[in-house]
């Protein structure tokens, strides 16, 4: 199939990011890039900051960073907490540390405390409250953790912090990432607790992630809680220019590098599996490009950093949805996910068909999945939608792949390399 000799602005940007993720891709039609699924990453990091504690399973390994030394005024560690005296470790920080230190960076007002998390438990610190400034009560969350810094190649700030999606997943007002003059990263963003706005909650945030691998998040909504309170007032209570300066805080980087080393490290458990990497989302992304027909114009893109990826398609009668998951060491669970009706195959490969309506509310919108797992624990999701997201209407009747494309798509052994 040659290759067209038209010039494509569009196709031109995202083989341009694709060369700086990694490569380029060796057929005609497909050229993407790690830009990032931010609706995803945007859950990740709420979730982080949830007053369930759900950042059980999301919080990112850590490995060392340099020792920033903090600004004065830095916040003083509870001294019953502190490491011992010549021991060259960093002072631990308790949950009233954390969130003395939110108090103390937020504007004039008042912040009545939900929970708070310091740097010996088993989660990532956290300060959660609720603040007012005379205009409204508005929930305020930070969380804080570590991102690798030992991947091949040098580390990029840019591409560990929440990537403002270049397709129609997020429902943002605004999003916008920059370098801030120490190398740092953050995105600030605009958004809303239910992507649909079938509630006038409206969820903001700032993510930064620094060269030493400290990552600082900070969302706010204008309700007292991120769900399940009536809106206060129109906004949450800080600008973006306040989110981003708060998230910048030198004094979150210190409790950053207080966080133990082992708090990070999988269990012994994990570590008795040998649980494989995730695959980086810019890998599945050029997987899934080079398994799609070729007849599907690639319309727009993302991933997260590892283990997702989507693209919008249209095959000339609509835009079409069509988004992988990829995740190692799922045997453990193989019951729960494929009962009655699934297939196994001759390789032991089990397979599952679902077809259904969409998960995000969208109008008329359907979902067709096929889920498969193999015998060594790698688990493949493929799903194909009626529209070009799935909180948005349907623009077409079904998904511009068939269940048989989709299935061919999941059984692919493109998958069993976390390499090109």
């Amino acid at each position: 199939m040659p290759v067209d000799q038209h010039s494509d602005p569009f196709e031109e940007r995202l083989s341009t990011a694709l060369h700086e993720a990694g490569g380029t891709f060796d057929r005609p039609g497909g050229p993407l890039a790690a830009a990032g699924e931010a609706r995803g990453r945007r859950l990740r990091l709420r979730r982080r900051a949830a007053v369930a504690g759900g950042v059980a399973g999301l919080a990112l390994v850590g490995v060392g960073g340099t020792l920033l030394v903090p600004r004065d005024g830095a916040p003083a560690p509870n001294p019953s907490s502190v490491a011992a005296s010549g021991s060259g470790k960093p002072a631990s920080y308790s949950g009233d540390d954390v969130f003395r230190t939110l108090k103390k960076l937020l504007p004039k007002g008042k912040l009545t405390k939900t929970e708070a998390r310091g740097t010996k438990g088993d989660l990532p610190p956290l300060a959660l409250g609720v603040f007012d400034d005379g205009k409204g009560e508005g929930a305020v969350s930070v969380g804080l953790d570590r991102v690798r810094t030992d991947a091949p190649g040098k580390f990029n700030p840019v591409t560990a912090v929440m990537p403002c999606s270049d397709g129609g997943q997020t429902g943002f007002d605004s999003c916008r990432t920059d370098v801030l003059p120490d190398g740092s990263a953050v995105t600030v963003y605009q958004g809303y607790e239910y992507p649909d706005r079938r509630e006038d909650t409206k969820a903001w945030g700032a993510d930064l992630v620094t060269p030493a691998g400290q990552r600082v998040s900070v969302i706010e909504w204008n309700a007292a809680a991120e769900k399940g309170k009536p809106v206060t007032r129109p906004e949450p209570p800080l600008s973006t220019t306040q989110l981003r300066t708060l998230a910048a805080a030198p004094e979150w980087r210190r409790i950053v590098d207080a966080i133990p080393r082992e708090q990070q490290k999988p269990s012994a458990a994990a570590s008795a599996s040998a649980r494989p990497a995730e695959m980086a989302g810019w890998v599945i992304l050029r997987k899934l490009s080079l398994l799609l027909p070729d007849k599907l114009k690639r319309v727009s893109f993302g991933s997260q950093e590892t283990g997702f990826g989507y693209m919008v398609v249209d095959d000339g009668k609509g835009r079409s949805l069509v988004q992988v998951n990829v995740q190692p060491a799922m045997s453990d669970v193989a019951d729960e996910l494929f009962g009655e009706g699934s297939e196994t195959l001759k390789d032991g490969t089990r397979v599952a068909v679902h077809q259904g309506p969409g998960e995000k509310g969208g109008a008329g919108v359907v979902m067709w999945t096929v889920d498969t797992l193999r015998k060594d624990g790698l688990r493949v999701v493929v799903s194909a939608f009626n529209a070009a997201a799935q909180n948005k209407a349907a623009t077409r009747a079904e998904p511009a792949l068939t269940v048989k494309q989709l299935r061919t798509i999941a059984l692919s052994p493109r998958w069993r390399s976390t390499e090109d």
